[in-house]
């Protein structure tokens, strides 16, 4: 723990923190519903660590437009970070908590399960192997607070609960308010729009009401590459490592011009993807009486992606056809995702006890649409856009709560049915099939002229298309006490029961203790579970990468756990990931506004399902393991493969001060998180090196892509019409492994200053312009080996690649 003692020392954050309830300006709401079933305590209360992040006060004033952008820069334990020419994953942003996987996360809305998406990331980006939630579907102007449980949960909530609970709470206020914002990068791309409205009134009498969100929103690509450095003959090389860099560069000019073409002709656009987004949400209750009211939720969001895939050159005769693209081409991947989510439910109090009965639905459809490629097998004759197939996903979850206050115990026990199901469909027939030279579908003997199906995204085919389904029943308890605020002891069990593994128990144990009036002790420790999602157990495709023996790029295989081929080279099924999570922290408040937490923290995870690296194995080209038409050079499989370990400590200080007859927030947080794996778990009939079934880039996504260390110290300082916000975040050291392909490479830690200047031009409009980045900061460029010959100018790491970013944005309520 010496690392962690020093790290307390080193790191200062941002994380907005407690005060009185009734104080104006704070970002956190004291109290909390997340984490225990007793709603009357608040934060400080609580045996946990729980942030209640105030996300319409924060929005109000911060660059940031989603909901996952807001929670990275002011929770230092949460990260988010965009990803580039990496498939679906650009479209949806992996999230993570305390160092752990985005799938060790779980959301909840208005404290009911939220579904996951449908994409698994695959491509050796954070998280990869897992599935998240997307958080950018739920609009930010229809959220009042979130909750995050920074602690182990899985006995409270059930699978997924391993790092902690982010509880996201719709607005249930009346009237109105809208806002509208307009932004652009530094560097004249990236361009965003967002327009949201809120409305709410009261529905029938006891305090009902409905309120309903509209937000539409549009985010410009960016270009973050060495444009125009590879020459147009695909000699693969950049002008800057050229002998002669003004002679190559005026060769290509020259021949550029005979062809009639430029150089925009040549370009890489490496960078974010473009993403446009429309979102209707709605939240409401209806009391028939004093003790018996219905309530309903829920929301619509449909994304639209466009990214880009590795370009083609030129020289790859077999990938292209010269036909159609004598210059090689960059293919683009548009992505239509369809979200859906509603709960219905009904609560009643007799005697004090509360039961709650709900039925939540939700479900995730993530389509491809590949355009600017061909199947170059085909010849002249293919296509250029082809649709890529499609997966989905859906949850249905049933719920009963029961709990009752009986003196200073608090009391809940409840049940639930989840089903789930898992979906992929097939695309074009062009988009995934290996043709013969005579345009017939290949069989091994045939003579092609090309390879097949859409290059760069290739579409799913009907032996990738399956629809599998899988329900769990569980039951719980949990007791918690609390005696005049002095001490407080939670003690949960869950029981939980899958269709497809069978049983799991878990438990947890928490305690406060407050030794002297406002100073407190907490402890807690638990065990948790994570069961193997339907897209880990049943995602399968095949995919375009760069060849490990140099012969460009090529196909590549990723097989289910059901699959021959997994069988025949000896992988398990799937089974559940099993932790033991233990904190022990304080809280205290020393004075009048000033509050102070810190919490350490031990994750320990066993059989954590991780996608093995690239498997190079004969037996994936025998047409009796893989069938007809699905030969790839190397294949790729989930596995309950390694064993991790994640120590951490977390740090808060808010304090409220009275100044120059304004008041001053100011708000230092820091989190140090350090993973490690602690064993491996290889199948006993696989005979490959550790470096293909596990290697060096994967282990370096667990352990070091992500900074250890993240801290921000944000001043909020509101007088009179105006309010002024400062905040820098900082990002610690990250390594990042270039394995099979380049070198180990280091990046520099790295703070970025947020600054805005609010001013009510009414009591009702507000208009507010500031930056995120104000100061251009970006990661260390890249070595050459690691940045595809100069291409991939950055990796996407720490804060991203947007560089300085400015906005306006008018608040309005009416």
């Amino acid at each position: 723990m010496k690392k962690l003692s020093t790290a307390v020392l080193l790191i200062g954050t941002i994380l907005v923190a407690a005060q009185e309830q009734e104080e104006k300006g704070k970002q956190i709401e004291d109290i909390i519903i997340v984490g225990n079933r007793n709603v009357k305590r608040t934060k400080l209360e609580t045996p946990v660590p729980v942030d209640v992040i105030n996300i319409d006060k924060i929005q109000k004033s911060s660059p940031q437009m989603t909901a996952q952008d807001l929670l990275n820069y002011v929770i230092p334990s949460f990260n988010s970070v965009r990803q580039s020419a990496s498939d679906g994953t650009e479209h949806i942003d992996p999230v993570t908590l305390r160092g752990m996987g985005p799938d060790q996360v779980l959301v909840l809305l208005n404290g009911k399960r939220r579904h996951t998406t449908s994409l698994v990331n695959y491509q050796n980006t954070v998280g990869n192997g897992s599935v998240g939630t997307d958080l950018s579907t739920i609009p930010v102007i229809a959220i009042e607070k979130i909750e995050v449980l920074r602690d182990g949960a899985a006995a409270q909530y059930g699978s997924d609960a391993i790092a902690g609970v982010i509880n996201i709470i719709l607005k249930k206020n009346a009237g109105a308010c809208a806002s509208l914002t307009y932004g652009l990068s530094g560097r004249n791309d990236g361009d965003t729009y967002q327009a949201g409205v809120n409305y709410g009134t009261s529905l029938g009498k006891n305090d009902g009401f409905i309120n309903l969100s509209l937000q539409l929103s549009h985010r410009g690509k960016t270009t973050r590459t060495q444009n125009h450095d590879l020459d147009i003959y695909g000699n693969n090389f950049a002008y800057e490592f050229a002998d002669n860099p003004d002679v190559a560069r005026q060769n290509d000019d020259d021949e550029i011009r005979k062809r009639g073409l430029t150089r925009d002709d040549f370009n890489f656009q490496i960078g974010d993807a473009q993403i446009r987004q429309g979102q209707l949400f709605f939240n409401s209750e209806y009391p028939l009486n004093d003790n018996f009211k219905f309530y309903s939720f829920g929301g619509f969001s449909i994304k639209e992606g466009k990214g880009y895939g590795f370009r083609r050159l030129p020289n790859e005769s077999f990938n292209i056809v010269k036909e159609i693209y004598p210059n090689g081409f960059q293919a683009v991947l548009n992505s239509q995702i369809y979200d859906i989510s509603y709960a219905v439910g009904a609560k009643y109090n007799v005697n004090s006890w509360l039961i709650d009965l709900s039925n939540t639905f939700g479900s995730n459809t993530f389509n491809y649409n590949v355009g600017n490629t061909n199947n170059a097998s085909l010849g002249i004759k293919s296509p250029t856009r082809f649709y890529a197939g499609a997966h989905s996903f859906l949850q249905n979850t049933v719920n009963l709560d029961v709990s009752k206050k009986i003196k200073n115990f608090n009391i809940a026990f409840g049940g639930e049915f989840r089903f789930e199901q898992y979906q992929i469909k097939a695309g074009d027939e062009a988009s995934y099939t290996q043709y013969d030279e005579n345009g017939n579908v290949a069989t091994k003997d045939s003579k092609v002229i090309g390879a097949g199906g859409s290059q760069s995204f290739i579409g799913f085919s009907p032996d990738n298309a399956l629809k599998k389904d899988r329900h769990s029943t569980a039951v719980y308890a949990d007791i918690s006490y609390d005696l005049d605020k002095k001490l407080n002891i939670d003690a949960a069990a869950r029981f939980e029961n899958y269709s497809d593994f069978g049983n799991t128990l878990n438990g947890k144990l928490a305690v406060r203790y407050e030794f002297v009036k406002n100073y407190a002790v907490r402890a807690a420790v638990g065990t948790g579970f994570r069961a193997p999602s339907l897209q880990q157990q049943y995602f399968n495709n095949s995919y375009a990468d760069i060849s490990t023996s140099g012969d460009g790029i090529v196909r590549k295989g990723i097989f289910n756990n059901e699959s021959i081929a997994a069988q025949v080279l000896g992988f398990d099924k799937l089974k559940q990931e099993t932790s033991v999570n233990g904190s022990v922290g304080f809280t205290l408040k020393p004075a009048k506004g000033l509050f102070i937490t810190v919490d350490g923290y031990i994750i320990k995870v066993k059989d954590r399902i991780v996608i093995t690296s690239n498997i190079t194995d004969s037996r994936l080209s025998d047409i009796s393991v893989v069938g007809e038409g699905n030969a790839v050079k190397s294949g790729r499989f989930f596995a309950n493969a390694v064993d991790t370990e994640t120590k951490g400590v977390d740090v808060v200080v808010s304090y409220d001060w009275k100044l120059g007859g304004g008041s001053l927030n100011i708000n230092l947080a820091g989190n140090y998180t350090e993973t490690k794996i602690t064993d491996f778990h290889f199948p006993d009939k696989l005979e490959t090196p550790q470096n293909e079934f596990f290697g060096p880039d994967q282990i370096n996504i667990i352990e070091t892509l992500s900074p250890k260390t993240k801290a921000s110290l944000g001043l909020t300082y509101g007088i009179g019409k105006f309010n002024f916000l400062v905040r820098n975040t900082y990002f610690g050291k990250v390594i990042r492994d270039g394995f099979p392909f380049g070198i180990v490479q280091e990046f520099s830690p790295k703070a970025v200053t947020d600054v805005s200047v609010g001013y009510d031009i009414t009591k009702n409009i507000n208009l507010t312009v500031g930056a995120n980045n104000v100061f251009d900061v970006f990661p260390d460029l890249q070595t050459y080996k690691n940045s595809y010959y100069g291409v991939f100018k950055y990796a996407p790491v720490q804060m991203g690649t947007l560089g300085s970013y400015f906005f306006g944005r008018l608040n309005f309520n009416f």
